[in-house]
């Protein structure tokens, strides 16, 4: 048992979430000091928000890579320079201040000047980035999550905040901020940064236009309007990952390439470089007439954008869609966000594959998404100390959209299985649903896969939230070795020979 959790242990809660701040902050004085401030000399592009960083993460990796700059890349995924990125095993995005010290100094070793930095309300709240030079900060949306921890949507949203007032500190920075113009928070970020870029579909500096959205990616202009920087250019985008959240996603990347100055030619050429993001949006086909998609979704928002999106794209009625996109009500123009979508390895082999720059799995996406008949879903919801406010909203959300919803564990922790389950099941059956007719509580994640699958026939989707690319799944005896997608193909191999 660390020293933090005996510490933990013995202060009351209360008193421990007051002074742990105080303890991160020594904690990363101590190891920058120790290590040579490892940070220094890189320029750092820190994006937050509730969903979507790490699709915006790699876009801009990508898009930078492409654009011939040397720059790192740590997001809750993977992590690494250049076309050289890691698989992600920690279960966080920021990592602790120590092994941040040793990515840090390994990436300086590797030459890089830049760093892509997926940034996490947690991390600005304990203040373990302390250090970090932030010269670009991007916020893709910020809606109902972790207020277990933050208490109100206030701190929650405060904390996001101080990655663009760090931004704004560093006078050797760029001092821009990329900012979701349709957030309801927005003009609060925009006031913290010196040079704000806005995005969005109906509001925004930079606005995408003519939206053609297929299950393989989307196509669209980018009109810039508005600010000098802009210069009244307009680009073509081709983005591989799909869903209208990830347009979102990839407006903010096309701001961080407008903030460095990048020609169109080199945005639109980095953002159509990015073939997928690891269990995001990730389609297994292993010959099955369904289609089956692995996806990290696990708040509220990201399931609605989500199921919308699926829905839509099951029932092929894109033109619809499109105009419910451009011109919807402002409930749903107020979340537009980006969780939802990434990738279709993560094996090293595919995350390589992804740096690169491939585009082998558009056509796979769209077969996973082609289905005309039953939309089955599978989750769970986090638990220890985390939000138990979401659980039945995510059942409910599930039960409105999805035709069979089967309940599992997402990380239970120490809290009793039956005890989240029952609470998402809730929601569920405020829906419509019907406990073991068209909802299922099948509490062994490995064995809710496979009822998943067994429930589906030729045309189906089968849709797998909330583990996507991580490589642990937590009990209560601890962390246990966890690979969603391996799992579901090994699953699908196995029915298929009988």
């Amino acid at each position: 048992m660390g020293l933090r959790t005996v510490v933990k242990k013995l202060i009351p809660k209360k008193l421990f979430r007051r002074i742990e701040p105080y303890g991160h902050l020594g904690e990363a004085v101590l190891f920058n000091t120790l290590n040579g401030f490892p940070a220094s000399g890189l320029k750092v592009i820190g994006v937050t928000g509730t969903n979507g960083k790490t699709s915006t993460c790699f876009l801009i990796h990508r898009m930078m890579v492409e654009a011939g700059y040397n720059v790192g890349l740590m997001t809750t995924v993977g992590y690494g320079v250049g076309n050289n990125i890691r698989p992600q095993i920690h279960h966080m995005t920021n990592v602790t201040v120590p092994e941040l010290m040793r990515r840090l100094k390994w990436f300086k070793r590797e030459g890089a000047e830049w760093l892509v930095l997926e940034t996490t309300s947690h991390a600005l709240a304990q203040n373990r980035v302390w250090g970090m030079p932030y010269s670009i900060a991007v916020m893709t949306n910020v809606t109902h999550e972790h207020l277990d921890y933050h208490n109100t949507f206030k701190n929650y949203r405060d904390a996001k905040r101080q990655l663009f007032k760090i931004a704004n500190r560093n006078k050797k920075g760029l001092r821009a901020g990329v900012i979701n113009a349709e957030d309801p928070s927005a003009e609060l970020f925009i006031s913290d940064i010196a040079k704000p870029i806005t995005y969005g579909i109906k509001k925004g500096d930079m606005r995408a236009k003519d939206i053609k959205m297929t299950p393989s990616g989307s196509n669209f202009t980018v009109a810039l309007q508005g600010s000098a920087l802009l210069q009244g250019r307009a680009l073509q985008v081709r983005t591989n990952l799909p869903g209208s959240f990830n347009v979102y996603n990839t407006l903010a990347a096309v701001g961080v390439g407008m903030v460095l100055g990048l020609e169109p030619k080199q945005i639109e050429q980095g953002i159509a470089a990015l073939d997928s993001v690891e269990g995001r949006m990730t389609s297994i086909d292993e010959g099955q007439d369904f289609g089956v998609v692995v996806d990290y979704a696990h708040t509220p928002d990201s399931f609605e954008k989500l199921f919308k999106d699926l829905r839509e794209v099951m029932k092929g009625s894109r033109a619809s869609h499109l105009d419910a996109v451009q011109g919807s009500s402002e409930e749903r123009v107020s979340h537009a966000d980006g969780t939802v979508s990434e990738r279709q390895s993560v094996t090293d082999t595919a995350m390589r594959q992804e740096s690169a720059g491939t585009a082998g799995s558009a056509g796979r996406q769209g077969k996973a998404m082609r289905g005309s008949g039953k939309l089955i879903v599978m989750f769970g919801s986090a638990g220890g100390q985390r939000d138990k406010l979401k659980r039945p909203v995510q059942g409910e959300l599930a039960g409105k959209y999805a035709d069979e919803v089967v309940l599992t564990e997402e990380d239970d922790r120490d809290t009793p299985g039956v005890e989240i389950l029952d609470s998402i099941a809730a929601g569920v059956e405020k829906a419509g649903k019907v406990r073991d007719k068209d909802l299922f509580l099948v509490h062994d994640r490995t064995e809710a896969i496979k009822f998943s699958l067994s429930r589906a026939q030729k045309g189906d989707t089968v849709l797998l939230l909330g583990k996507g690319h991580e490589k642990t799944i937590e009990r209560a005896d601890g962390e246990h070795p966890w690979d969603e997608i391996g799992i579901t193909k090994a699953a699908l191999r196995q029915s298929l020979k009988k």
